[in-house]
């Protein structure tokens, strides 16, 4: 039995090293170092780690002086600085921010963008105050780019008589920058809550982005008591109000649009247990309707079919009841089924 737990020891250690070597040229590479020598020092880093683990100079003290090695790209990484102070894509360059007063709730900078295309857009944003006595539900959304396993999620805030206020947790882009998946893991965004009125986070998806993208859009009415509903609502915006002060780093895996929306949710929910489906995402509306936190009068796959908005996003367009037509016909809202 010594000998097995030797034996697992030495293979997983084996198996860890290569996996840490890469990691750390990979951070080294998307680092805030000047990029001309980025590649250089990954590169060099790379060999070295080879030769550290693998070969005849691969003796304890070399893999020792690997580990320190390691540790000083680690300690680097995770002291790397977020900035609010960036040449920010125009859409994401304003933060959102709210004034709380009992009640009464003034949201700051509500992004409400004109769009001619995608990427042709004038970016307007306005004050509301929104009374949270009123506030009646909360939707979520769910929206599929490419992979069924894999989408975005946006939470947004039915008021009755006074609108609908959207969160989209994104990555705050500066000029020219791409999103991509690999770098979203190592540090190469902040995080930024976009707060948006629909005509802006939905209808961008379901009207204006690329057709070969793929974009579908799906809304869920949240059973939430409006309880519930007020304190995930001021959630959001001291999250808000915080990356105002404090940028954070966005994270693939950790800091994204829906672990974020858990941490808002988490403490009002009596089933806040962990599911795979919060990392592969596409699936959290199955999760959803198991757990009976959305309309579950129709099996699951009628559901869907009818939470699907796209078709009357595309027809309400420009109509100043964008909210209110792509909710026609949505189970659990108004008691439809």
């Amino acid at each position: 039995m010594t000998r097995w737990f030797k034996w697992l020891g030495k293979g997983s250690i084996r198996f860890c090293l290569p996996l840490m070597a890469a990691w750390a040229s990979v951070a080294i590479l998307y680092s805030n170092l000047p990029a001309a020598i980025r590649p250089w020092a990954a590169c060099i880093f790379a060999v070295g780690s080879l030769v550290a683990l693998i070969g005849r100079y691969s003796t304890p003290r070399v893999r020792l002086g690997f580990l320190a090695a390691f540790a000083v790209v680690l300690v680097y990484w995770l002291l790397m600085p977020p900035s609010n102070d960036r040449d920010w894509q125009p859409d994401l360059a304003t933060l959102a921010w709210a004034d709380i007063a009992g009640d009464k709730v003034t949201v700051h900078n509500i992004r409400n963008c004109d769009y001619r295309t995608e990427t042709d857009f004038t970016v307007r944003h306005y004050d509301r105050t929104f009374d949270l006595s009123r506030l009646k539900g909360v939707d979520f959304f769910l929206v599929y780019w490419g992979s069924p396993k894999i989408a975005h999620t946006m939470m947004s805030f039915d008021f009755e008589g006074q609108g609908n206020v959207c969160f989209s947790i994104e990555t705050r882009k500066e000029k020219g920058e791409d999103y991509s998946t690999v770098k979203g893991f190592f540090r190469q965004y902040e995080i930024i809550y976009v707060v948006a009125d629909e005509r802006d986070l939905v209808r961008l998806r379901t009207n204006y982005r690329e057709k070969g993208k793929g974009e579908d859009v799906y809304l869920y009415r949240l059973k939430a008591s409006p309880e519930v509903c007020r304190k995930v609502f001021l959630s959001y915006l001291g999250e808000a109000n915080r990356l105002k002060e404090r940028p954070k780093w966005y994270n693939a895996l950790t800091g994204n649009c829906t672990t974020s929306i858990r941490q808002h949710t988490m403490p009002y929910s009596p089933n806040a247990r962990l599911d795979w489906r919060l990392v592969v995402n596409g699936y959290i509306d199955e999760m959803l309707y198991e757990r009976k936190f959305i309309d579950t009068s129709l099996p699951f796959s009628e559901l869907k079919k009818r939470s699907y908005i796209n078709p009357r996003a595309q027809a309400a367009d420009k109509a100043p009841d964008f909210s209110k037509l792509i909710r026609e016909g949505i189970p659990g809202i108004n008691g439809k089924r």
